[in-house]
Formats: structure tokens, C-alpha cells, sequence
């Protein structure tokens, strides 16, 4: 049954009452500066701070979370109770989030292309109280949330809540910076996801980091495509952006056409996205006319910086997109626990294939599997972080949270190399490693060689178990269109 919406007084003139996160204390300063482009239509800072304002006494008001008797200046809070919610990029997504922090509740952004026992085991692992989604959702989460007996709000509804009195007084609580902010769900190989637990603290570090290693300015202006249930759409973009006073384009999905023709219209002085969708434009590149080349190609080649990341990025992808464009993408390396912790620079060589140094407040270090740190170039070791921006545990996971780290080193799992002052990702511990004949083989490194082939489109290379070798090296090889592949007359090209 969904409940009456009952709030505090009007969030008119909420803007100026905002304490604690200071992500959304600065948008009191960029007041009438656009904030997002959404739907058709240009929302300002100002506007987000009125409408997650109203969403956060939608929160406290609504009678679903007990937000604890309130002391006599009518003050709620959340106390961090789970608010997971399914919107697409938007205006609204922000609102939410923004919202749900200011409540002082842990956001939980969903996946939106997840199936529904993927979004039942997020539900019922983090013990969400609320759920918010479009309208349009409902046949799609209704039955479910009814059956969890979750209450389900449709974002229209809370954006657009009509005010009643209640117990508060409409006053939202301070929050502290050390309190839970965010919980984001990451697969292992071997487990069940596992919610990743972060702190306002460890969010913020991870924008700082960025805005100063990238250079992030008041006035760039940036396209948000990736989803936004991972750490790479919600920080290295949105947030990084709001921090700065940026301006957010939000597209509910890559949507190429129209994101090329906004690139066209010098729309944009930044982007960010993952290789999956470089090799898309690539090919868009190949199909398009010469005057769409042109066009694209100038659009791109004026934005000040253009970034790759969430996977490893083919070095001949990175020079194929140079010769295109004249941009060298700037890898970098970062995971869910982390944020961001390696980056190419800014200003300097970009050196493909390579993730760069750590960025600033990150200290690093590579460890043998004998659990000796690593101390000269060119010897292979676990990447281990420590820093700011590390995430604090992994929800009710106390084990693998132990597990994690080794003397306040949170151990990534995967391994990296050490060359002429930059760190090169030769992949996971579990999966990316191959041992044969005592040797440990990238299988990312192998998959790099073999894409030059001209025969081969896409190519995934894995360990198989072999009595001689420990571990042999095979590969699925997936040919280009009309083109042929025999074994030996690869095993020619590769010299034998």
C-alpha cells in the first residue's frame, strides 16, 4: 500500500539550509549557473537544491522510515536507513540522490538493466526502506516491492509533493561527514555482489582528487551517458562536474546519434566513457560521410580532455582514436572501493597501454605473492591502496571486509607492473592471470597482440588447466566479416 506523502513546510527557500555535505553546501554559491541539461530543458543549481530539499522532507515526512522522535527544533534523520532507487540520468536522479544524502540517508542507486532477482538480492541485502523510481516503473517493480512489502514512490510524486503539516518543522538535519553516504553493489568471481560501503569522507576525497588531477573548471561542460548505479557516472562526472559548478548534460543512455551531434555542436569540453564505447564511435567514424567525419572530428578535437576507463583500453584503440581526432585519451584506473587511484596526466605523456601514477591523497604500493613489498621497476605485484577515499567496509560482510586489507592496505586484486615511472595493469589475480611453466602471462596482453591480427574482431583469452604447463593459454577469436583463421597460420603470424 503506498503511503500518503506527507511533508514538512515548503521547501521554498530550503537553498539556503543545507549543512554538512559539502558537495551541496558549494551549490549555494552556483546558484543560477545551469546545473543539468535534462530533458529538454536546463535546471540550475538553485533548482536542484529546491527540489532535493523537498525530497528530503518527502523522506522524513513520510512515516515509511522512523526518523526518530525529533528534538524541539523538529529535526529528522534517517539515520542512514537504505533509499535505493531505480531513474535513469536525469535532473530527477540528482534530486533523489541529493535528497536521500540530505535526509541523512544511504543512497542506492540501482541498476537499470538489471533483471528482477538481481534487484531482489539488492533489496533484501541492504535492507532498503524505500524505493523511488518513474512512474512508469511501476509494472516493473510494483509486484516486486509488494511482495517485499518496500514501499514504492514514483519520483513524479515526490518532486511534486503537495506540503502538509507534519511533526517537523522542516528542517533538515546536519550531516557529518564521517556518516554512510552510498552503497554500490560490485561482483566478485567467487561470491555474491557485495555493497560497497562509502562515506560522505571517502566520496569527497575522490572528487578532490580528481578535480585537481583533470583540472575541472567552473565553466566545462560534460555529457553524462554512463550508468549511474557505478562509481565512474556518479563521481568522475556528476559529482566531479556539481563540485566545480560544471554543467551536467544527462542522457538516460548512450544514445550516439544524438550525442554526436551534440559533439558536432561543440555541446561539450569534456567526456568520459569506457572503451566499449570508443570502439563505437570508431566504427561510427568508418560508416559516416566525409563532411559527418569532419564535423566529429572537430567537435572532439576542441574539447580539452577525453577520458577512458572501467576496463583496459587496446593500445590500438587509444592510437586509432588519436588519428581521428588528435586526442590522446587519458586512462586511468580506479574501482568501486576506491574511486579513482591511478591516472595518466593531465598535462604530459599519455603513454597507451599505461594507467598512469597515483592521484593525490592516494599512496600505492605493489606486493608480491609472497606478501614482499616491491621496491625497483619492472616486477609484477598486487596493486595495494590506502588513502582518503578508500571505501570502510563491505555490508555485512565483516569477513571479507577483514579479508580486504593487510595493515590498512586495501588489497585490489589485481596485478600491475612498474615501467619508466608509470604503472601498467596486467589484470585480475583471480581471472587475468595465467600461470604456465612457472611464467604468469597477461591474458590482457595476449588479447592486445592478438586484436592486431587483421583478422580477428574481438578476442578473449583465458587460463584452461593443463597437466604439463599448470595452466595452457586459449583463446576465442571472433574473425571479421568474410575473413578466415586457421590455428597454425596464427601461431605463424605470432611467430610460432
Amino acid at each position: 500500500m503506498r503511503p500518503r506523502l506527507i511533508v514538512g513546510s515548503s521547501s521554498k527557500g530550503k537553498t539556503g539550509i543545507v549543512t554538512g555535505i559539502e558537495l551541496i553546501q558549494r551549490a549555494q554559491g552556483f546558484g543560477p549557473r545551469t546545473a543539468i541539461v535534462s530533458g529538454g530543458r536546463a535546471y540550475t543549481y538553485h533548482d536542484l537544491l529546491e527540489a532535493s530539499a523537498g525530497v528530503a522532507e518527502v523522506l522524513l515526512g513520510s512515516g515509511i522510515v522512523d526518523a526518530g522522535d525529533p528534538p524541539a527544533t523538529g529535526v529528522g534523520d534517517l539515520n542512514e536507513a537504505r533509499i535505493a532507487f531505480l531513474i535513469p540520468g536525469s535532473f530527477e536522479y540528482v534530486a533523489v540522490q541529493w535528497g536521500v544524502w540530505r535526509a541523512g540517508g544511504m543512497a542506492v542507486p540501482l541498476n537499470t538493466g538489471a533483471t528482477e532477482p538481481e534487484i531482489e538480492y539488492v533489496l533484501t541485502n541492504a535492507e532498503v526502506r524505500i524505493v523511488v523510481a518513474p512512474r512508469e516503473m511501476e509494472g516493473r517493480l510494483g509486484p516486486l516491492c509488494r511482495r517485499l512489502e518496500i514501499p514504492l514512490l514514483a519520483v513524479e510524486e515526490v518532486l511534486g509533493a503537495e506540503t502538509e503539516p507534519s511533526r517537523f518543522s522542516g528542517s533538515l538535519p546536519t550531516i557529518a561527514p564521517d556518516r554512510a553516504a552510498m552503497m554500490l553493489y560490485t561482483s566478485g568471481t567467487t561470491s555474491k555482489p557485495k555493497g560497497v560501503v562509502s562515506t560522505h569522507t571517502n566520496i569527497q576525497a575522490q572528487i578532490l582528487a580528481l578535480v585537481e588531477a583533470w583540472g575541472w573548471e567552473t565553466d566545462d561542460r560534460i555529457p553524462l551517458f554512463l550508468p549511474l548505479h557505478h562509481i565512474h557516472g556518479i563521481v568522475n562526472v556528476l559529482s566531479c562536474a556539481l563540485w566545480t559548478g560544471a554543467q551536467v548534460e544527462a542522457f538516460p543512455s548512450f544514445d550516439m546519434d544524438r550525442i554526436l551531434e551534440r559533439v558536432g555542436e561543440r555541446a561539450s569540453t569534456l567526456f568520459m566513457a569506457v572503451p566499449t564505447i570508443y570502439v563505437k564511435l570508431i566504427r561510427a567514424f568508418e560508416e559516416a560521410t566525409p563532411a559527418e567525419r569532419t564535423r566529429w572530428a572537430e567537435g572532439f578535437g576542441a574539447m580539452r580532455l577525453m577520458v577512458s576507463g572501467s576496463a583496459a583500453l587496446p593500445a590500438a584503440i587509444h592510437e586509432t582514436w588519436t588519428g581521428l581526432t588528435g586526442q590522446k585519451l587519458l586512462e586511468r584506473y580506479g574501482m568501486t572501493e576506491i574511486g579513482m587511484g591511478l591516472s595518466n596526466p593531465l598535462h604530459g605523456e599519455r603513454r597507451p597501454g599505461a594507467v598512469g601514477q597515483p592521484l593525490p591523497g592516494v599512496e600505492l604500493r605493489l606486493v608480491s605473492e609472497e606478501g614482499k613489498v616491491i621496491t625497483r621497476e619492472d616486477e609484477p605485484g598486487e596493486i595495494q591502496i590506502r588513502g582518503p577515499a578508500v571505501f570502510t567496509e563491505y555490508w555485512k560482510r565483516p569477513e571479507a571486509t577483514a579479508e580486504a586489507f593487510v595493515d590498512g592496505w586495501f588489497r585490489t586484486g589485481d596485478m600491475a607492473v612498474l615501467e619508466r615511472g608509470y604503472y601498467r595493469i596486467l589484470g585480475r589475480l583471480s581471472v587475468d592471470i595465467i600461470k604456465s611453466g612457472g611464467e604468469k602471462l597477461s591474458a590482457l596482453e595476449i588479447e592486445d597482440v592478438l586484436r592486431q591480427h587483421p583478422s580477428i574482431k574481438e578476442v578473449a583469452v583465458v587460463g584452461v588447466e593443463d597437466e604439463v604447463w599448470g595452466e595452457a593459454v586459449a583463446a576465442a577469436v571472433l574473425t571479421r566479416e568474410g575473413a578466415g583463421l586457421e590455428l597454425e597460420e596464427l601461431r605463424d603470424w605470432a611467430g610460432g
